[in-house]
């Protein structure tokens, strides 16, 4: 009974605990909704895949929003969604501005921001006025955000669905192996030793909550030179395949080092995977390809019925081809 129950007379005492009992039993009922609008949303994403790493500075988001574009490159549905909430980055690098937009009618799915028709993207910033707004939150609130994120936003069908979480093992990386259900761990590293103890206690935290790990990415292995284009090792190189192999887990590739990758995050315009012909985006290229290998996934074609004595579609009777036209 609450605090202020304690200054009631008795006959005030049995209606304070009526009202009690009756904000239970409502926080209950929406607990339970929402744990069916988490459940049906989750049941249209095919695989989900939680960045995350031991420490910060490894780049972590950059690998979760090119692996995004890659994915949808490649012409998967991809949701993009970032958890880092005391620090999201992931629509700054990929310079989307647009506000958010309300649903139409009270209780519909908000919106996701849209990079392409490939590509939804969810972030705290994308609901915040004031982007340079601090958010200070404990443990509860950030837990909530999570869940919303899940159940309140209109991912619809994806192929994959990419988290990109804050560094260590705290609450974010906690709520989300809670909350979706069969995601799969991709851990960022750094090839030297500090970062290496740190994925160690990443990868104890996957095998404490049964979470499978899809495997291990060493970022920042060597640096590319821009004038010659050779890669030279400034932190070493190998530690996060010796990790991978150590706690018997697949090495998916490293990413050197390279200054174009720096200058694209600060533009918005991701480069490893921009198809360019360069050693960190031919890594970065089969580290995608390892990803799709290991949570392989379809993409439907849903194909419309066209009329063949009256239809403008340019793709002419039979059927609907997204190649050629965007009916």
């Amino acid at each position: 009974m609450s605090e202020s129950c304690k200054s009631c007379n008795p006959e005030q005492k049995s209606s304070c605990g009526s009202q009690q009992k009756g904000s239970d039993t409502a926080a209950q009922a929406a607990l339970a909704q929402q744990e069916i609008a988490i459940t049906r949303s989750l049941g249209k994403i095919k695989n989900k895949i939680l960045v995350m790493s031991g420490k910060g500075g490894v780049g972590k988001s950059t690998v979760a929003v090119n692996l995004a574009l890659g994915l949808a490159d490649k012409g998967f549905m991809v949701g993009l969604m970032d958890v880092d909430l005391h620090g999201p980055d992931v629509i700054r690098m990929l310079n989307l501005t647009d506000p958010l937009v309300p649903p139409k009618n009270p209780g519909d799915l908000v919106p996701t921001l849209m990079y392409n028709n490939k590509l939804k993207v969810v972030s705290l910033e994308y609901m915040m006025k004031n982007r340079d707004e601090a958010i200070i939150w404990r443990g509860p609130l950030k837990i909530q955000a999570i869940r919303q994120f899940v159940a309140d936003m209109d991912w619809g069908e994806l192929d994959y669905l990419i988290v990109d979480a804050p560094p260590g093992t705290g609450d974010e990386p906690l709520s989300v192996a809670q909350t979706i259900k069969n995601v799969h761990a991709l851990i960022v590293t750094t090839p030297q030793s500090v970062a290496l103890a740190d994925v160690r206690k990443s990868i104890n935290f996957c095998r404490t909550l049964n979470m499978p790990v899809l495997g291990v990415v060493e970022n920042m292995s060597g640096f590319v030179c821009p004038h010659c284009e050779k890669t030279v090792d400034i932190f070493s190189s190998g530690g996060g395949e010796q990790v991978a192999r150590e706690f018997d887990l697949p090495f998916l590739g490293r990413v050197p080092m390279d200054p174009r990758v720096v200058i694209a995050g600060d533009t918005g315009e991701p480069y490893l995977s921009s198809g360019d012909d360069t050693p960190a985006t031919s890594a970065f290229s089969a580290i995608i390809d390892a990803v799709a290998l290991r949570l392989p996934a379809t993409t439907p074609v849903h194909l419309k019925t066209i009329n063949p004595l009256g239809s403008d579609c340019a793709c002419g009777p039979g059927g609907c081809d997204p190649d050629k036209c965007d009916c």
